[in-house]
């Protein structure tokens, strides 16, 4: 069974050039966007353009403008970590770094989480994330830059592996951060601002996007960017990643049996990372997990998932030794669990992301402001 690969158009834009279509708009050099005085980045997390289409009556702010080709394709894996990271250093997961939500550091042979873990799991965010950031590129030009996010973001490692050279500005609505990200530009020309939205994201996972909850913060969201927007701001609202929903009779459960051979299980059950222990071949665990998993997910080598570009046409060696030796993706609305592992919350998560699919692939890219058509 081989790598069933989405088809994109080869004209489809990358999340991954969004930093550089806003700087370039600052100096009227944008082959995308028109010149701007300031620019607003809006990122609604876990906002798939397939979902957002689907729930067009409630969010009508979003979608009232929304052109068919206001589309964009997020990186692999299709997560929170990766797909950040690609958006505010203009880079792939390849080099960057930050290939999945918990990988392999192997320099201590344990697994680290890439979004929650820096402190905890002892990860240095200057050493393990050295792509320089689009506010770091903006300040050496400059220009100002901001992050209006929570307040519980202000000093994380994620923050600082992500948003470094941009100054912080805390606010706890969606509201507050959309006022707060507009205040900014207009009182800053030449500012490069960055507002991050995380309440689709956190009600999908929760209750699931079919969810009365996850419709309610999806018109909170949209009620936010119907403030107007200053002369001369350019607004472009993007996403990270999309969401599946997945119900408890497509998650499959690997058993000790299963995982004969694996030293670590990584990633996260849309897209596991199995690192193998020494005297395991990759070939043969991919032939085994093939068979179990049969129509359930794709199972590769890393090798083939290099071979593939599925991180990006450069993978960093320092990117490659965190990828795992055998990578599964899910298909369809499965997921993937450890069974053997102590903690089983995470089968409790309704909405899920990482993997290839259309609906966690293809995020928004709205235009608003100076930047409306």
């Amino acid at each position: 069974m081989s790598l069933m690969l989405p088809s994109e158009s080869s004209s489809a834009r990358s999340v991954v050039g969004v930093a550089a279509d806003l700087f370039a708009a600052l100096r009227g050099e944008s082959a995308v966007l028109p010149r701007a005085e300031s620019v607003v980045l809006v990122v609604i997390d876990g906002l798939g353009a397939i979902s957002l289409r689907g729930h067009a009556g409630h969010a009508r702010a979003l979608t009232g403008g929304m052109a068919k080709k206001d589309v964009a394709q997020s990186v692999f894996p299709s997560t929170t970590a990766a797909a950040l990271t690609s958006i505010t250093t203009g880079v792939w997961p390849g080099e960057h770094g930050l290939v999945g939500y918990r990988v392999l550091d192997p320099s201590r042979d344990v697994l680290v989480n890439q979004l929650s873990g820096w402190e905890s799991d002892g990860i240095d965010p200057l050493s393990w994330q050295t792509a320089p950031t689009i506010f770091e590129r903006a300040g050496s030009k400059g220009h100002a830059s901001f992050a209006v996010g929570l307040s519980a973001y202000a000093n994380s490692g994620f923050t600082k592996a992500t948003l470094r050279g941009a100054e912080f500005v805390a606010a706890d609505t969606a509201a507050a951060r959309i006022e707060a990200a507009y205040a900014l530009a207009q009182t800053h020309p030449g500012a490069l601002v960055y507002c991050y939205l995380p309440e689709v994201d956190k009600a999908g996972h929760k209750h699931g996007i079919a969810s009365r909850e996850w419709v309610a913060a999806l018109e909170d969201v949209d009620a936010a960017l119907a403030a107007r927007v200053p002369p001369g701001v350019g607004v472009l609202v993007a996403s990270d990643h999309g969401m599946v929903d997945v119900p408890q009779k497509r998650q499959v459960v690997l058993e000790e049996e299963h995982l004969a051979g694996i030293r670590h299980l990584g990633g996260e059950p849309r897209m596991l990372h199995a690192y193998l222990e020494p005297d395991v071949g990759a070939g043969d665990v991919v032939t085994r997990w093939r068979s179990d998993l049969q129509g359930m997910a794709d199972v590769v080598a890393r090798s083939d998932a290099m071979n593939a570009r599925l991180f990006g046409p450069t993978v960093t060696e320092a990117a490659a030794s965190r990828i795992g030796d055998v990578l599964v993706i899910a298909r369809g609305t499965w997921a993937v669990y450890d069974g053997t592992a102590a903690d089983q919350r995470g089968r409790a998560m309704v909405g899920q992301h990482g993997a290839l699919t259309p609906e966690e692939r293809q995020v928004p890219l709205i235009r608003l402001g100076a930047f409306a058509r």
